[in-house]
């Protein structure tokens, strides 16, 4: 009877049962701290006006928000046939690092949006990674790309349209004109 190949799935099931728990432990550990630590200084260094929010509610399964906060929207519904407005309020984006079940980092963009104004947008994944992959530049790398998701969101317009969303004949049959 031939087993190598079952052996060998069965060794790599151990490896990664055995990841999951060191993974977790690094969180804990340092891991946690090492992300609030840079967040915070990236947020010093560059005036963002933001702050740092961990949620715990289930063990192992923690996360670190770089949050905007909530405030006023600047719209405001009529409430009956009074003069009363109620403020719509403005959730104004967050940068998520989430420990997921099996100890890796799942990192995600959650958009602004309005309450009471459409629905929100799904989290944009950035990625997931291990704990040894977050790294200093990866976390600088990951407030980029937030900053630029939410900047293209306050700034919505469709001046220019998604590369994707262009269509015309010149742009499907690109020829050099003489």
């Amino acid at each position: 009877m031939e087993l190598h190949n079952l052996k060998r799935r069965v060794s790599l099931y151990k490896e990664i049962l055995e990841n999951t728990v060191v993974y977790r432990q690094v969180w804990k550990d340092h891991l946690r701290d090492f992300i609030i630590q840079q967040l915070s200084g990236i947020v010093k260094a560059v005036e963002l006006n933001a702050g740092i929010v961990g949620r715990a509610e289930m063990e192992n399964l923690e996360a670190i928000a770089l949050s905007l906060g909530d405030g006023k929207s600047g719209l405001a519904e009529q409430v009956g046939a009074s003069r009363i407005k109620r403020p719509l309020i403005k959730n104004n984006g967050s940068l998520v690092y989430q420990q997921l079940f099996n100890g890796k980092v799942l990192v995600i963009i959650q958009l602004p949006f309005i309450e009471g104004y459409g629905e929100p947008h799904p989290p944009k994944q950035i990625g997931i990674y291990r704990p040894e992959e977050l790294t200093t530049p990866f976390i600088i790398r990951h407030v980029e790309e937030f900053v630029k998701a939410i900047t293209e969101w306050e700034d919505y317009d469709d001046d220019e349209p998604a590369s994707d969303q262009r269509i015309g004949f010149k742009l499907n049959f690109n020829k050099k004109e003489q």
